[in-house]
């Protein structure tokens, strides 16, 4: 409502006073009727009311509408205020039409006759007030009415700034009602120049007009896009004098700079054009915006520094900007190792990828492989990934490829796809140069007394075709080669076996001399009598392939693999494609080469390998018979593990309404958890990622239960699993000094309440960088150097909760010298003694329960 000043409408604050000082609802409701009645008598009988009165009973009106009583009466009068050349008394007119005329009413010819006439007067005040009116009531009939008016007034050279503001806002406002009201032709580069405006509220209200109008029509608007870089540029480099007045906390022009970067992206290239996301290419103001994103590299603020790494990805597509995002190289590699938010040096890996050429690709590799020895769970699929196509990518020396490949078979073998071992055989049978150097590489790494069984698909693959490059060196003779993979069968999947048992077959070709120890090997029984039908297939077929057919045979039926047709990647196909950094694995499982296997009929078939995973749920893999040999992959007689079985539907069918959570009472009180819900079909060879976000409300001690049902093999299905969203995963870690830490450890000891101390036997013998390595992982800062006994542990943290903030000391200390009754295990006649030592172990929080939980979890964990 308008301000009452001086004496001015003292008869609406009297009757304001008098409606609170109402001591009931039936009080307030007798005193509104009471005025009612007065001002339809003074609307019906008085006919000398002058302007001043009636605005004083329309705000009468408007004030009990509020309230929210029903007012059918005083609309003409409302009217009759427009009219007024007092600014009072017209605002009272047009607020009270804005709120209270319905569109349908008989009144809105007379309303909007009014309304033009104050559109065509040379006061800007009045013009105002009917461009507000227009935006606020933003029907049909007033898009229809001045659509012709607005725009003219907006790109007019005689119009005041102020009312060109109120016109970009007034017209966005009727175009998101009826998109006919905006004229094109020459009115399109007119309103795109509004982005050249000296006044920046003109340029913020075009701003978000030009950008409703993008949406529309993309390409009549592409005019704005260079002048919008051009008024986004001169912002960055204003000085605080030149915008003082639309400064933020030092910022020049916030809004009006995030309104014009989500103009810009309605020009964001489509994801087969990835370097035409930079729709400008003015090379020198892309370095000066490299250099800066660089100096907040080394920022203090995470989040400053995660969107600078981010932002450089984008630059480093850029021909322009390429060779400044290099110079920041060694900066992003020590993000990537000593950054402690796991997502910047995610960001920190991306950037490394994406700045990576020929000039720089054996240090970047070499780097990203180095951290992936210690990397986290969520970081090394994808810095596996992307390592092995940068080496791919970049390589000129194949023998570095596969040095490469092999390395991040070794380190990071269980987030190593099939694709990987797929595309290394593919590069090693199609390059004569390499092929010996892969099978020494390849037979030198099958020694480590720890293999992953990808690398020995790779190495059963590869000997199988080039160990005799290898053979005459007596370090890797045939039978030593032989040796070597069977001692390696045992410990592999039947699908790796069955592999095996395929190389072992061409080593009869290749090594006659070890044909019978090969052969002894098929006929064993595991073998021959294999409960897995395909190993006891292929035993019993290469068996009596390798005692019937004659020299002549075998090598006919066991010669080298034929060159595959040279094809790009399909892994690499999707990096391309993708926006720079990080590929999500959905999209690369789903786009991986098909790998064609041989029936016993020598009819290919095609087949994706792949796997899906919901909450750690797999399905089977599924094949499409007869699509051709295009794939990567051609392993001697087929591999039905690829197969479909007929009779299975391969497909699930997720309710996603039946993922829930299970919740105590107390749970469902103190810990938040939104789930974001999941495609109802998840076919087979493909996955499903559910995002979960929790927040902890207050502390709690038991973590929830998810229930996943769906549908497979034509019926339903439940699997239950505990989340593992323990208190102690909302800690944030905190540092300390030791005067810091003893002082707080002190007062938080004052009372039992604040206080929680467990004493107990270690389950294992003493290993105190066993124990440094839990407590790290527990989520707590560990603080080195603290106490003054150094086998002591001290920790300091946060518990981050939306109620409150608790913060948490920890010590842990070992005692290596307690006597504890010795612990006997008997393996029949032998009894050994395990010595075990005592740990004592202090929480101490502003809270008891969370200082008790603390305590247990940590406790379990030794």
């Amino acid at each position: 409502m308008p301000a009452v000043r001086g004496d001015g409408m003292r008869g609406l604050a009297v009757f304001i006073s008098d409606i609170r000082n109402c001591k009931s609802k039936e009080a307030e409701i007798k005193r509104i009727n009471k005025e009612l009645a007065n001002i339809r008598s003074k609307f019906k009988g008085d006919k000398t009311l002058d302007g001043y009165q009636k605005k004083k009973y329309v705000c009468k009106l408007l004030f009990i509408f509020l309230l929210g009583h029903d007012i059918d009466f005083g609309h003409m009068e409302a009217v009759n205020l427009l009219s007024s050349n007092k600014y009072s008394e017209k605002q009272i007119g047009y607020l009270f039409i804005s709120v209270l005329v319905n569109t349908n009413s008989e009144l809105i010819k007379l309303i909007i006759q009014s309304i033009k006439n104050d559109l065509a007067s040379r006061n800007p005040i009045h013009v105002n007030l009917a461009l507000q009116c227009i935006a606020n009531i933003g029907s049909r009939e007033m898009a229809e009415a001045f659509g012709n008016d607005i725009p003219k007034l907006l790109v007019s050279g005689d119009t005041m700034d102020v009312v060109k503001q109120s016109a970009a806002l007034c017209l966005l406002r009727l175009f998101r009602t009826s998109q006919e009201i905006i004229p094109g032709g020459e009115w399109t580069s007119r309103i795109i120049h509004l982005l050249n405006d000296q006044h920046m509220g003109v340029v913020t209200a075009a701003t978000s007009l030009i950008d409703a109008l993008v949406k529309k029509n993309p390409e009549e608007y592409k005019g704005c896009v260079s002048l919008a870089v051009s008024r986004l540029s001169r912002i960055v480099t204003a000085s605080y004098t030149d915008l003082q007045d639309y400064t933020y906390y030092f910022v020049p022009a916030p809004w009006l700079s995030v309104k014009l970067l989500r103009l810009l992206q309605n020009y964001t290239p489509p994801a087969e054009d990835p370097d035409g996301w930079l729709i400008f290419s003015e090379a020198n103001l892309l370095v000066r915006a490299c250099n800066q994103l660089g100096q907040f590299l080394s920022n203090r603020e995470t989040n400053l520094r995660y969107l600078a790494l981010e932002s450089m990805c984008h630059l480093a597509t850029s021909e322009f900007s390429h060779e400044a995002v290099k110079k920041h190289q060694e900066v992003v590699i020590l993000s990537m190792k000593m950054e402690k938010d796991v997502s910047v040096r995610q960001q920190a890996v991306d950037l490394l990828y994406a700045m990576c050429d020929k000039s720089n690709a054996e240090e970047i590799v070499q780097e990203m492989l180095n951290y992936l020895e210690t990397a986290d769970y969520s970081i090394r699929g994808g810095d596996g990934i992307k390592s092995r196509y940068s080496c791919e990518k970049y390589a000129t020396d194949y023998t570095w490829y596969v040095d490469v490949i092999l390395n991040l078979i070794r380190i990071a073998g269980d987030y190593v796809s099939e694709e990987v071992w797929y595309r290394v055989i593919q590069i090693v049978i199609n390059r004569d140069e390499v092929q010996g150097y892969a099978a020494k590489t390849v037979f030198e790494a099958l020694q480590a007394p720890a293999c992953h069984e990808n690398m020995v698909k790779v190495g059963g693959y590869i000997l199988g075709e080039f160990g005799n490059l290898i053979a005459g060196d007596q370090r890797s003779s045939p039978a030593v080669q032989f040796q070597l993979l069977h001692s390696k069968y045992h410990l592999c999947s039947p699908m790796t076996r069955a592999l095996l048992l395929s190389t072992y077959i061409k080593f009869i070709n290749l090594f006659p001399e070890i044909r019978t120890q090969v052969q002894d090997v098929f006929k064993q029984d595991s073998n021959l009598r294999s409960a897995d039908a395909e190993l006891q297939q292929r035993a019993s077929e290469y068996l009596q392939l390798s005692i019937i057919a004659s020299s002549d045979v075998l090598a006919t039926v066991l010669e080298e693999m034929p060159a595959f047709p040279e094809r790009e990647s399909s892994i690499l196909a999707v990096l391309k494609k993708k926006k720079p950094g990080r590929v999500p694995e959905n999209d690369i499982k789903e786009n991986k080469s098909p790998t064609p296997v041989t029936n016993h009929n020598n009819e290919v078939n095609n087949t994706s390998i792949g796997s899906a995973d919901l909450l750690g749920l797999s399905t089977p893999p599924t094949s499409h018979p007869n699509s051709g040999n295009t794939g990567v992959l051609l392993d001697v007689l087929g591999d039905i593990y690829n197969k479909p079985n007929d009779s299975t539907n391969n497909t699930w069918f997720v309710d996603p309404k039946k993922s829930t959570l299970l919740w105590s009472d107390e749970q469902a009180i103190k810990l938040s958890v939104q789930m974001k819900p999941v495609e109802p079909v998840l076919e087979a060879g493909a996955q499903i990622q559910q995002m979960i976000n929790a927040e902890c409300v207050d502390d709690y001690t038991d973590c929830p239960s998810i229930v996943v049902s769906f549908h497979f093999t034509n019926g339903p299905q439940k699997i239950t699993i505990k989340l593992p969203l323990t208190i102690n995963k909302f800690f944030e870690p905190t540092e300390m000094n030791g005067e810091s830490f003893f002082a707080r450890w002190k007062n938080l000891g004052s009372t039992n309440q604040q206080r929680s101390q467990k004493i107990f036997k270690a389950s294992t013998p003493m290993d105190l960088q066993a124990a440094r390595t839990k407590i790290m992982g527990f989520g707590m800062q560990l603080l080195d150097g603290i106490d003054p006994n150094p086998d002591n542990f001290v920790c300091a943290g946060i518990i981050h909760m939306r109620t409150q903030q608790v913060g948490c000391l920890l010590r842990l200390e070992p005692n290596k010298n307690a006597q504890v009754s010795p612990s006997y295990v008997i393996f029949g006649v032998f009894r050994m003694m395990r010595e075990l030592k005592m740990y004592r172990l202090t929480v101490r929080s502003s809270k008891e329960s969370v200082s008790a939980e603390l305590c247990d979890l940590l406790s379990e964990q030794f």
